[in-house]
């Protein structure tokens, strides 16, 4: 999973989407999706771009779709 680094126009984030479910995971997996904001099937949130958060994504990697983008990114969608 390699992102692109921190660059001028802001920190890189990392868009987290939850593809499967999460009924029959181990416990440890349940509290990562529910740490990164998941809990349903389709529900997106934004992260930023940290090594606790990579290591919760590597847990539930089976489950989720990221994607990275730049903080400046992020705002531009917002505005739109």
């Amino acid at each position: 999973m390699s992102a692109p680094s921190s660059n001028q126009h802001g920190t890189s984030q990392i868009v987290v989407t939850q593809v499967r479910s999460g009924i029959g995971a181990k416990p440890k997996a349940r509290g990562a999706l529910r740490a990164l904001g998941l809990g349903k099937i389709g529900r997106s949130h934004t992260l930023p771009d940290r090594p606790e958060i990579r290591g919760m994504l590597r847990k539930v990697s089976h489950l989720i779709t990221a994607e990275f983008v730049t903080a400046q990114e992020v705002s531009d969608a917002e505005t739109a």
